[in-house]
């Protein structure tokens, strides 16, 4: 019979959904489902410290989210700006270290400046916590990324094509980590949208019916133990 892992995950990854249907739930705008998320994002971090996680990928702001209104997306780009004011103090302290990947320059200097002034202020050398955050990110369009990039290095003598590997990729990739152990959604819905479809592919998912803005430590706590149960076989036969 197959062991049980035993283990905490070492890298986790949320796509944190529902903020806009708890504000509607509540009787409350959009952008105040998005702040009180927010708030959210502040616990689990701290969970994810006291339990040695190793990395922590938020999935923020995706490449289709940009088809959401005007007054939404600006109420975003100023959340990001306030988010980092208020929090960095906070990621110091707790020596976390803070990385956003995705298409940026799509967000604008204002915010790129701000995203440059966090991860500085966080850049330790050897951080407690990696903390990530997709803003502007696509699964599909990381592969083709990546795709070009090797394609171009490849054509440019500065790889040899049978060298192609897995450590290449990732090294291709925007996303500043290489596999996700344990992927949570809330909200209820049952998909990954996009969401590191390289980075994934042994994840243990979970998918949780809270609304992000309701998604407590308890419940983070609940998804790293249930992690704990799982046989990780890895195609292999324990």
């Amino acid at each position: 019979m197959a062991k049980n892992n035993n283990k905490f995950p070492k890298n986790v990854g949320i796509i944190m959904d529902g903020n806009g249907r708890w504000a509607l739930k509540n009787s409350l705008q959009v952008s105040q489902g998005h702040k009180k998320g927010v708030d959210t994002v502040r616990e689990i971090v701290e969970v994810s410290v006291e339990k040695k996680i190793k990395s922590l990928t938020l999935y923020a702001f995706s490449s289709e989210n940009w088809q959401r209104p005007k007054s939404e997306i600006n109420a975003i780009k100023n959340l990001v700006i306030d988010a980092i004011n208020d929090q960095v103090p906070e990621l110091k302290e707790q020596r976390v270290q803070l990385k956003f990947f995705g298409h940026l320059e799509e967000f604008g200097n204002k915010v790129i400046n701000k995203i440059k002034y966090a991860e500085s202020e966080t850049n330790f050398e050897d951080p407690k916590l990696n903390l990530n955050i997709a803003l502007s990110y696509g699964g599909q369009q990381d592969i083709l990324d990546i795709v070009k990039g090797i394609a171009a290095d490849v054509l440019d003598k500065k790889i040899n094509l049978k060298d192609i590997d897995q450590k290449i990729i990732s090294e291709f990739s925007c996303a500043p980590v290489e596999s996700i152990d344990l992927l949570i959604r809330t909200g209820g819905d049952k998909r990954v949208s996009n969401f590191l479809l390289y980075q994934i592919a042994y994840a243990e998912i979970m998918f949780i019916d809270k609304f992000w803005p309701d998604f407590k430590k308890t419940d983070f706590i609940e998804c790293l133990n249930n992690f704990k149960k799982v046989s990780r076989r890895f195609g292999k036969r324990l």
